[in-house]
C-alpha cells in the first residue's frame, strides 16, 4: 500500500534547507511512499533541482504564507488560511494525504489541526504523544504540552490513545499503562490523579497503577499518562539532562592529552552510546485524537531528525492508527457506561 505524506516544507527554525533534503532521504529509504511538499513552489523546486532529487514520487503544492515560530495560534488560524501548515493539514482532510508533518509553531499546528480535522468521537481534546527510549526499549508518554489542565476523563482518553499507538506502531499486545504521579501508592497525588486512577481501574486497559518520574526511563510501563503541564516539564528536563551528559563527557574526554587518548580507546563504546542516546532518532510527536494523522517535528530538528518524524508519520498511517484509536475509544467508553446504565434499569 502506498502512503502519501504532506510535508510543511516551510516550517521550523530552518525550513527548506532541512525539510527538503530530509524528504529526499526518506524517499530513498522508503519505497512505498509519496510526498507532497507544501510551500513556496519556486523555492522548493529550486531546492529539489539543487539536490538533484528524483521527482517521480514528489509533488509540490503551492502555499503563499508561512506561520512564524512565535506567532499566536489564533492569529495563524484566522489570518493565514493559505499557510504551508494549513494547506498540508487540508490535504489530509481532503484525503489527498494520509498524514501531515510539520516542524512549525506547535500551538498553531495544534489549533489548526484541531479546527480542520476535528477530534475523534469520544475524545475531548487531542494530546501530544511521543515515543521515548527507556532501558527496555520504547514507551509512549502523553500529554506533552497540548493540555495544561486535564480532567480524569481526559486522562483516561489519553491512556486509551497511547495504548493503541503502542499496539499499532510497536506491535505490543495489551500494553501496560501507568499514571504519572508523585508516588506509586494509591493515596498519593491530587484529586484529579486519584479520580483518574479509579477510572483506569474500571477500564479495560492493562493498568499498572501509579508510576513516578524515574519509571519513564526504567521502562516500567509501555504508556505513561499525565497532563500537558507535567508532561512538558518532564520532556524538557529530559532533553536538558541529555545535553548536560553529552557536554560533561566531551569536557572530560578533552581535558588533557591522557583523557584524549582514553577517548580514542573508548571510541567504539562512545559511538554506540551516542547512537542509542541520539534524540534525533526519537524526533516526531503525534497529535493524537484527531481525525487524521499529524506529526510535530522539533522546530530545531536537523535533516536526520526530520527524516525520523516523516518515518513516524508513515508508520502511523501504515498501521491505521486513527481507525484503531476510534474503535478502541468507542469500545472502552461504551464498556465504562454499561454498569451505570444497568443500575439505572
Amino acid at each position: 500500500m502506498t502512503i502519501t505524506v504532506a510535508v510543511d516544507a516551510m516550517g521550523g527554525d530552518v525550513g527548506l534547507k532541512v525539510t527538503v533534503p530530509a524528504s529526499i532521504r526518506f524517499l530513498q529509504d522508503t519505497p512505498h511512499v509519496h510526498l507532497i511538499l507544501v510551500g513556496d513552489e519556486v523555492a522548493i523546486q529550486e531546492e529539489l533541482v539543487r539536490l538533484r532529487a528524483p521527482q517521480e514520487r514528489i509533488r509540490v503544492q503551492a502555499a503563499s504564507e508561512v506561520v512564524g515560530m512565535d506567532e499566536a495560534p489564533q492569529s495563524a488560524l484566522k489570518n493565514k488560511k493559505d499557510s504551508s501548515m494549513r494547506v498540508a493539514i487540508n490535504l489530509v482532510k481532503e484525503g489527498q494525504a494520509q498524514a501531515a508533518v510539520s516542524a512549525g509553531n506547535t500551538g498553531a499546528l495544534m489549533a489548526t489541526a484541531r479546527f480542520v480535522l476535528k477530534t475523534i468521537p469520544g475524545i475531548d481534546r487531542p494530546a501530544i504523544a511521543k515515543l521515548m527510549p527507556n532501558m527496555k526499549g520504547l514507551s509512549c508518554v502523553l500529554d506533552l504540552g497540548a493540555n495544561v489542565d486535564s480532567s480524569p476523563e481526559q486522562l483516561l482518553q489519553f491512556g486509551i490513545m497511547g495504548a493503541e499507538l503502542v499496539s499499532c506502531v510497536l506491535g505490543k499486545t495489551n500494553p501496560t499503562v501507568g499514571l504519572l504521579n508523585i508516588g506509586s501508592e494509591d493515596i498519593k497525588g491530587n484529586e484529579t490523579a486519584k479520580q483518574a486512577a479509579e477510572l483506569f481501574k474500571e477500564s479495560e486497559l492493562n493498568f499498572h497503577g501509579n508510576v513516578e518520574g524515574n519509571d519513564i526511563y526504567k521502562g516500567t510501563v509501555d504508556v505513561i499518562v499525565t497532563d500537558g503541564f507535567t508532561g512538558n516539564v518532564a520532556l524538557k528536563a529530559s532533553e536538558g539532562l541529555a545535553k548536560m551528559i553529552a557536554t560533561f563527557l566531551r569536557e572530560e574526554f578533552t581535558r588533557s592529552w591522557w583523557t584524549r587518548l582514553c577517548a580514542l580507546a573508548a571510541m567504539p563504546v562512545l559511538n554506540r552510546f551516542r547512537e542509542r542516546a541520539d534524540t534525533r532518532r526519537y524526533n516526531g510527536a503525534s497529535l493524537l485524537g484527531l481525525r487524521g494523522i499529524v506529526v510535530k517535528s522539533h522546530g530545531g530538528a536537523d535533516v536526520t531528525g526530520f527524516r525520523f518524524a516523516l518515518a513516524q508519520a508513515y508508520e502511523e498511517a501504515s498501521s491505521n492508527v486513527i481507525g484503531n484509536i476510534a474503535d478502541r475509544v468507542a469500545d472502552q467508553l461504551q464498556n465504562l457506561k454499561r454498569p451505570e446504565s444497568s443500575s439505572t434499569e
